[in-house]
């Protein structure tokens, strides 16, 4: 399905570009979250008018999202989990829980989507992970997962 870009997307393109994609991705994904419309003459005479409030949208989110990234570039989350004698957890840490640490540690508000592990935790250790904020601002962060102490 040929789609016309509203924001600028990682590996798909930037405002007004059109874009061949699936028609499951365009349908579930890109023309219910806003974030394209379908290419047609009408759309693309409406794209063409509204790119500069549609650029100057983008540069707000993108001011906003490096706020958040100087918060919380080169911070370190720890988690204290239960595991093996030999360092493997006993689960994994998924995106979700460190979603949820952000907002209680650092009282930012991250998706788990915009966190990329990179590969699964199920060791103890120490881990640096990528938040992509925005298509233009990613941020590596930290993680230390350290066995509890039993008593």
């Amino acid at each position: 399905m040929q789609v016309i870009l509203l924001e600028n997307i990682i590996k798909l393109g930037k405002i007004g570009d059109q874009i061949e994609v699936k028609n499951g991705f365009a349908r579930n994904y890109l023309l219910r979250q806003g974030k394209a419309l379908r290419a047609s003459k009408d759309n693309v005479e409406f794209v063409s008018k509204k790119k500069v409030e549609l650029n100057k949208k983008n540069e707000d989110a993108k001011i906003q999202f490096k706020e958040i990234a100087s918060k919380i570039s080169n911070k370190v989350l720890k988690f204290n989990k239960e595991s093996k004698e030999n360092g493997e957890l006993y689960g994994s840490i998924k995106p979700k829980e460190v979603s949820s640490a952000f907002k209680s540690i650092l009282k930012v508000e991250i998706n788990p989507s915009q966190i990329d592990l990179r590969q699964e935790i199920t060791q103890t250790g120490k881990y640096k992970i990528i938040v992509n904020l925005h298509a233009e601002v990613t941020v590596d962060v930290n993680l230390h997962v350290d066995k509890i102490d039993s008593i």
